[in-house]
This record gives C-alpha cells, sequence and structure tokens, in this order.
C-alpha cells in the first residue's frame, strides 16, 4: 500500500506528494497542533505548485516538516529525503579546548545543534568547529570533542584564501581530504568546503548531502543571494560562526532562522589579557596640507550645494537617490565624483605616510598596515619598499607574503581590507590603521589579527586619522566598539 504522503528534496526545496490541493488536512493539522508547541511549521511555508501539482517549501524547513509529518501520519508518511552520509576521521589530531570554547561547543549542542558562536577575532572559533564536526555523528557527545563520528559537513567562507585554509586545517586536525567546491573546482565529497557565492549557485543540487552545515563569518549570509546556502539546505545541524554579527543593513537579524539563535556569546573584555594578548589603541590625529585642505574644501562645497538644491526641490533627498541619478544627471555625476575625490584626499593625505616612518622606527617588529583603498596601499607599497595584500593578489603572491613576513624577512605588509577576517595572519604585536570604513565589525576584526597572546607581549593598534575631516567622523563611530575601550591619544 502506498503512503499516503511522501517528501522529497527537489532543487532546493521539499515537495510533499500525496495530498492535492483542495484536501491538505495533514498540512494543516500538523500545523494546528505542533506550530507553538513542538517548533512546527509556520503558516504560508508550504505552497501549492501548479507546475506539479504537489506542495512545496523551502529546503530549510525540513527538520520541522519531516517531524510535524511524522507525528501526524506515522506509518502513513514516507521520507525519501537522502539520508547524510556518515564519516570516520582517518586521524583525530585537535588540540585540547580551552574552557572558553568548551563552554561555546557545550552551549551550541545544548541548543539543538544550531545557532551561533559568537567569539572575538583571535579565540579559536575554527577549534570550536572542527571539535563540533568531530562527533556531531555520534549518539552521544564527548564533553572535549575530541574523537567520535562525523556526519557529511559543508563548510561555507566567505572567500577563497578562507575556503583553502579550511581545507588545511581539516586535513591536519582530523586527516581528511576534504573537496572542494569553488576557484574554478568541483570536487564534492562528505566533507566539503566551499565559498558563499559558490554555496549558493550550487545548493539546489547538493543540498540534501550533508547533515551538518558550518558557516564561517556568518554574518556574509543573510545577504540578498547569499543567504540561498542556508534555505537551499536540508541540514538539520548548522554552526554559525563570527566575532561581529552586526551588519549595517540590520539583516543580521534574520540569522536566528537561517542559522540558530545565539549559542554562545564571549565579550571580549572576558579574554583580554588571558586568552588574547593585551591591547593599547592609540588614536594619531594628522593634518592636511595647504593644497590638500583647499582641495578637500572645494569638494565638500560642490556636494553640499547640490545636495541642498535636490532637497529644495524634492524633500527627503538622499545620497542613493543621487547615485540612481548618476547615469543621466551631468551635475549628479559631478557631485558624486566630488565626493570620491575627498574621500581620496582623506585616505591618502601625506601626512599619513609621515606618520607611518615614525611609527616603523619606533618598532622594530613586524607591522600590519590596514589601508582603506588599493590606491593608498600602493602608494605605502611604493613609498617604503614594502609588500602589499589586495583583492586582486593572486593565491601564490599571497602565500609568498605571508611566509615571508611570518619569518621576519618582510617586516611590514600593507592590505586593502584582505586581511580585515577570518585568514590566519603570522604573529604581529603592532597594527596600524591609515583608512577604512566606520563599521564597528571592521575595527574588531583589524584589532583581532594583532591579539594572538605570545607570551607576556602586548599589542598596539595605531589609528592614524585626518582631524577635521568626515575620516574623524568615521573613526569616532568605530570607538563606539568596546574593543576601543580606553584608546590614548597621541601626537607622533
Amino acid at each position: 500500500m502506498s503512503p499516503a504522503a511522501s517528501l522529497t528534496f527537489d532543487r532546493g526545496t521539499l515537495v510533499l506528494r500525496g495530498p492535492d490541493e483542495a484536501h491538505p488536512p495533514c498540512l494543516r493539522r500538523a500545523v494546528a497542533r505542533r506550530g507553538r508547541q513542538a517548533g512546527g511549521l509556520p503558516e504560508g511555508v508550504w505552497q501549492w505548485d501548479e507546475r506539479v501539482g504537489q506542495w512545496r517549501c523551502e529546503a530549510i524547513h525540513y527538520p520541522r516538516a519531516r517531524d510535524a509529518l511524522r507525528a501526524e501520519l506515522g506509518g502513513a508518511f514516507k521520507d525519501e529525503v537522502r539520508e547524510p552520509l556518515k564519516v570516520n576521521w582517518p586521524e583525530v589530531r585537535l588540540p585540547e579546548l580551552r574552557p572558553e570554547q568548551r563552554d561555546a561547543l557545550g552551549a551550541w549542542r545544548a541548543a539543538g545543534r544550531r545557532g551561533l558562536v559568537i567569539m572575538p577575532t583571535g579565540t579559536g572559533k575554527t577549534e570550536v568547529a572542527l571539535a563540533a564536526m568531530a562527533n556531531v555523528g555520534s549518539s552521544a557527545d564527548r564533553p572535549d570533542g575530541r574523537a567520535g563520528a562525523g556526519v557529511a559537513t559543508l563548510v561555507v567562507s566567505p572567500i577563497r584564501d578562507l575556503m583553502y585554509q579550511w581545507h588545511r586545517r581539516i586535513l591536519r586536525g582530523l586527516g581528511y581530504d576534504a573537496g572542494i567546491l569553488g576557484d574554478r573546482l568541483v570536487d564534492v565529497r562528505p566533507v566539503t568546503v566551499t565559498t558563499y557565492d559558490s554555496a549558493y549557485i550550487h545548493m539546489p543540487e547538493i543540498g540534501d548531502r550533508f547533515g551538518l552545515i558550518v558557516f564561517d563569518e556568518v554574518h556574509h549570509l543573510p545577504g540578498k543571494c547569499r543567504r540561498e546556502a542556508a534555505l537551499f539546505s536540508t541540514a538539520p545541524w548548522r554552526l554559525g560562526l563570527t566575532a561581529t554579527p552586526e551588519r549595517a543593513d540590520g539583516l543580521h537579524a534574520d540569522l536566528e532562522w537561517l542559522v540558530g539563535p545565539v549559542a554562545c556569546e564571549v565579550p571580549l573584555a572576558q579574554v583580554r589579557g588571558r586568552t588574547l594578548a593585551e591591547y593599547d589603541v592609540v588614536r594619531v590625529p594628522v593634518h592636511l596640507t595647504d593644497d590638500e585642505q583647499d582641495r578637500y574644501d572645494r569638494s565638500s562645497a560642490t556636494v553640499r550645494a547640490y545636495m541642498a538644491k535636490r532637497r529644495r526641490e524634492r524633500p527627503g533627498y538622499t545620497w542613493k537617490d543621487l547615485c540612481a541619478e548618476t547615469g543621466r544627471d551631468p551635475e549628479a555625476r559631478r557631485a558624486q565624483k566630488a565626493y570620491h575625490s575627498k574621500k581620496s584626499i582623506e585616505d591618502r593625505a601625506e601626512e599619513k605616510l609621515r606618520v607611518l616612518e615614525d611609527v616603523f622606527r619606533l618598532h622594530g617588529e613586524r607591522v600590519i598596515v590596514f589601508a582603506g583603498s588599493n590606491a593608498m596601499a600602493l602608494d605605502v607599497s611604493r613609498r617604503f619598499l614594502v609588500p602589499t595584500l589586495l583583492n586582486h593578489s593572486r593565491k601564490r603572491e599571497r602565500q609568498t607574503v605571508l611566509a615571508g613576513f611570518a619569518a621576519g624577512r618582510l617586516p611590514v605588509v600593507v592590505a586593502n581590507q584582505v586581511l580585515d577576517e577570518g585568514v590566519d595572519v603570522p604573529e604581529a604585536k603592532v597594527g596600524v590603521v591609515i583608512g577604512g570604513q566606520s563599521s564597528t565589525r571592521q575595527a574588531k576584526q583589524r584589532l583581532g589579527r594583532i591579539l594572538r597572546k605570545t607570551g607576556g607581549a602586548k599589542a598596539t593598534l595605531y589609528e592614524v586619522v585626518c582631524a577635521d575631516t568626515r575620516e574623524a567622523e568615521r573613526s569616532r563611530d568605530r570607538r563606539r566598539s568596546d574593543a576601543y575601550v580606553g584608546t590614548r591619544h597621541r601626537r607622533i
């Protein structure tokens, strides 16, 4: 006798076969009886698909849909969604977890193996994820997470460098040669590493293969397209890792239903001076030259005059409106060009290079310089004959530069956003911020690059800011972060 209903995976969605459009009693009863008490599906999740004459919903709802239908129909329901493969790790060589890491792992498990682990950069979020992977398929979890059985796992990272870094860490810690999906490689294995862009493209085909999905730097996930990496997966277990979950667009609120609730959040103050190095943040104000100031003032006047004119004509006119009009309005285009000119003057101020020279003389150790644009990074590179790491730098070039920096052959490395998050950076105790965004997330990520503990060495982050400009305002926005508490002001 055929079942009254069956559930299958189809291109990132679930298809429920059996009930017709007019009589879906199992759907309605399952929602009504289990919706609030057992985490069942909310109203409106199932949609009638006229193309195939079946009920359909996104794959992310699989665990609750399966449980609700089993409870309602019992033996009359057949689950035809593929069961993820078990994984036996060739050799588990994971370090012993520190107390905050054990707490994070335990909290994630207590939350039903779904949720976010928020820990400062440098505190070992990767080790927490590897420990979760090590025995997530076991019937009973070990408290140290160092042994057991795994399940088919997909690790999603924001960039290719991080994807390859995860591949190396899985091979070193679990002895498993993971598949790679991205960077023109399509090698899907029971354990696979990928990027957000590749994940959402391929998830309609591979969304039912994994039982656990790890989202590294999970604040990238809620974007318009990238969220499909979560929506189109049936994985019942989900782990999101980040030091800074907040997004300027507010979409971080969607992480709770895409991945799960916040399972653990470790404040920076808890690990400062213990797991992470003690540090100072020093703000160094600089001033524009007379020529730079003149050009800056003229550019500012152009932008202000245009915005004032348009707001008189159309109250509520915004910068977004201006950008939308640049293709058809020459005045809007001139205003936008003036804005970028103004920002370039702030970013590439001559006085910043003088301060950099003094910092290099003051510190004989390795220094990371965080630029706000590729142009400024190249200015620094040409002035001091030091290597740069930019978004378009090739993989081999990046590896060569970081290896030279780690060995001490290259005392300085300059980067624009490339080292802001995720990528393992060789030990350095001095960082210099000479430009960037106003986000507290970027501020925390950059600070985290120099906080890996090395004995009792203290880290120092210099923030070089053009006084009396918009850059000073962006600096104040960044310093709203708890990471910048106690910032000292100093002239060099």
